[in-house]
C-alpha cells in the first residue's frame, strides 16, 4: 500500500513517523507532499520516506491520501490535484470542519474518511473520531483504522456531525488542558513555589489525576466529593469556581469551538 500526506506540517509528519515505527508501510511507500521544493529537500535530510513538490509525481500512485493542511489551503490544494486523481483512490481527511460532500466534489472522489485527531497523537497517547462516505469499503475502514490506531484510541461515528463535536472537546481539548495548568502553576509560584517546583506539582497532578480516573469506574463527581471534604481546603476552592461559574464558561468554551468547526466547513 502505498500511503500520501499531503502536507509536511506537524500532523503530518506525526502520521508518517507512526506508520513507519509500526511497520505498516515502508519508507519507499511513504510519501509527503510539501508545498515548496526547499521544504521537501529540507525534510528529506531529516526524515525516512519520499518528499516531494510537485504534485504530478506522487499523487496519481498513491493508493491512500492523507490531506493534511489547514482547512484554509484546502480549495488550492484541490484545485492542484483534482485532474490528478485516480478511480478507486481513498482520500482521510484531517482538516478540522471541511466536510465529506465538499471534498468529494472538490475532487471527483468517492470514496472519503474524515478524521480529527488530536496534539498527543504525535507521543502515541492520542484520540481520534472518524467517519466515512458509504463507498469505502469495510476492508479499506479497517486499514484506516489500523493506522490511526498507531497514534492512539480510535472512535467510529455514524453522524458526520460528530467529527465537528470532537473537534471541539478532544481537537482542541489539549489546549483547555494547558490552559487550566498554567493558572494553576501561576498560582502555585505566586504561593512562593519556584517554577520548576509548581510544573512538577501541577503535572504529576493532572497525570495522577487522569490515571486514577482511568483505572477506576468511579466518574467525576464521586472524586470530587472523595476530595472535597466538608468544611475544607478543596471546598473552598470549588464554591469559588462555582460561583464564578467556571463550569458553565467551559462548556460555553466548547461550544465556541464547535461553532468554529463548523463555520469552517461553510
Amino acid at each position: 500500500m502505498k500511503i500520501l500526506i499531503l502536507g509536511g506540517g506537524n500532523m503530518g509528519l506525526t502520521y508518517a513517523q507512526s506508520f513507519l515505527r509500526s511497520r505498516i508501510v515502508t519508507a519507499d511507500n511513504m510519501m509527503v507532499l510539501c508545498r515548496t521544493y526547499e521544504k521537501a529537500n529540507q525534510l528529506s535530510q531529516t526524515h525516512e520516506g519520499r518528499f516531494f513538490s510537485d504534485p504530478r509525481h506522487c499523487v496519481p500512485d498513491a493508493d491512500l491520501h492523507i490531506l493534511a493542511v489547514k482547512p484554509q489551503d484546502s480549495p488550492r490544494l484541490f484545485e492542484e490535484i483534482r485532474d490528478l486523481v485516480q478511480p478507486g483512490q481513498v482520500f482521510l481527511s484531517i482538516m478540522a470542519g471541511v466536510r465529506l460532500v465538499t471534498i468529494s466534489e472538490a475532487l471527483g472522489a468517492e470514496k472519503i474518511i474524515r478524521a480529527m485527531p488530536n496534539l498527543p497523537a504525535q507521543i502515541g497517547a492520542g484520540v481520534t473520531a472518524f467517519t466515512s462516505t458509504d463507498a469505502v469499503t469495510r476492508i479499506e475502514l479497517v486499514m484506516v483504522q489500523n493506522l490511526l490506531s498507531t497514534t492512539g484510541k480510535t472512535i467510529y461515528v455514524e453522524r458526520e456531525d460528530l467529527i465537528d463535536a470532537s473537534t471541539a472537546i478532544s481537537g482542541s481539548g489539549p489546549a483547555y488542558v494547558y490552559f487550566f495548568m498554567n493558572a494553576m502553576i501561576e498560582a502555585a509560584m505566586k504561593m512562593g513555589f519556584s517554577p520548576s517546583e509548581a510544573e512538577l506539582l501541577v503535572s504529576q497532578t493532572f497525570t495522577g489525576a487522569v490515571d486514577l480516573y482511568n483505572k477506576s469506574d468511579l466518574s467525576c463527581e464521586n472524586w470530587i466529593a472523595k476530595v472535597a471534604s466538608k468544611g475544607g481546603t478543596t471546598e473552598a476552592a470549588l464554591r469559588v469556581f462555582r460561583e464564578t461559574l467556571l463550569h458553565e464558561d467551559i462548556i460555553a468554551g466548547a461550544d465556541a469551538a464547535l461553532k468554529r468547526a463548523r463555520d469552517l466547513g461553510k
